[in-house]
């Protein structure tokens, strides 16, 4: 494990409890996803701080951002880019959309039709973009926090199960605590802002390079074969759970083992524990589960039904 890119990590988790008060397991999880490379969706009510999270990151990292607001109007060639004619030249020339960026923030993406939220799974998925047949490379990095508002459903458009499982997380933003909040007005009344102009005063923690030579030291982290099989039969029992009509996918069960990996390393360790697979379970599998009708009209939660799969499956010695 490289010890100078761990202290560089752990400080930015620190750097961001301070700016973030009051969600120190989401950002953890937000780091881990991260490290692992996977997109995250970030759900909670307005004004919970989801945008500022993602600015404040790109700011600490040193990363390039963008931010898509999304709306029933916006096109993919909004997202993507476009190639325009010029008159003057008689040639194409391709002006580059919002996502060649290395984090983009796609701001309340079930406002948007599918035909747009469409546009984002090649980059998501390949980290690429193809305009008029010829591929485009996104920057190594490439990573989307998309936000949704789970309290409004007028005018919206859910996501489907395909490109939910391209999201590595979906993170759930609740209220800060009291004590978190009366902070955030004495932070407030001191001056400071959760505008782009105060948050570019941020010092940065590490840099985009960092954050990859992380991604390569997480594949390094062991994971016996004792762990492998665990988890493997977490995702069977998700498939075979009787109150469920969709367990977790294969591409679910890779995702799982990466971000066990980052779940240790994050921790320091070179090796994988099973409560490194049982920490990032629910983030992990809470989009991609789906309950049966008569379950959901019983009141089940998926929450409850992970926790259950968890308690099923006997922990390896």
């Amino acid at each position: 494990m490289n010890n100078q890119i761990a202290s560089v990590i752990i400080s930015l988790e620190k750097k961001l409890n301070q700016i973030i008060l009051g969600q120190p397991t989401l950002i953890q999880q937000v780091l881990i996803a991260l490290l692992a490379g996977g997109h995250i969706i970030l759900e909670g009510v307005p004004g919970t701080g989801k945008t500022l999270l993602a600015k404040v990151l790109a700011q600490l990292i040193q990363a390039d951002f963008r931010r898509i607001q999304l709306t029933p109007d916006v096109l993919p060639s909004d997202i993507t880019g476009t190639n325009i004619f010029d008159l003057n030249s008689r040639n194409f020339t391709l002006r580059k959309g919002p996502i060649f960026t290395e984090i983009l923030l796609a701001d309340e993406i079930n406002r948007t039709p599918p035909k747009t939220q469409a546009a984002l799974l090649e980059a998501m998925a390949e980290m690429q973009v193809t305009l008029d047949g010829e591929s485009l490379l996104l920057p190594d990095l490439f990573w989307v926090i998309a936000t949704q508002n789970p309290l409004e459903f007028e005018g919206t458009y859910p996501l489907p199960e395909a490109q939910l499982d391209r999201f590595l997380f979906k993170l759930v933003v609740d209220y800060p605590d009291l004590a978190a909040e009366k902070q955030m007005l004495l932070n407030r009344q001191a001056g400071f802002s959760p505008q782009r102009s105060h948050i570019s005063q941020l010092e940065p923690i590490a840099t985009v390079t960092d954050i990859l030579q992380a991604r390569l030291a997480i594949q390094e982290v062991k994971v016996s074969a004792a762990i492998v099989d665990y988890l493997l039969a977490l995702v069977k029992k998700t498939r075979e759970y009787p109150d469920l009509i969709l367990g977790a996918s294969p591409r679910a069960a890779g995702a799982w083992l990466q971000t066990s990996q980052a779940s240790a390393w994050l921790a320091t360790r070179d090796y994988v524990t099973p409560d490194d697979v049982k920490a990032v379970a629910l983030p992990l599998l809470c989009h991609r589960l789906i309950l049966r009708p008569e379950a959901m009209l019983d009141g089940l939660q998926l929450n409850a039904v992970i926790s259950s799969v968890i308690s099923q499956v006997s922990v390896p010695r």
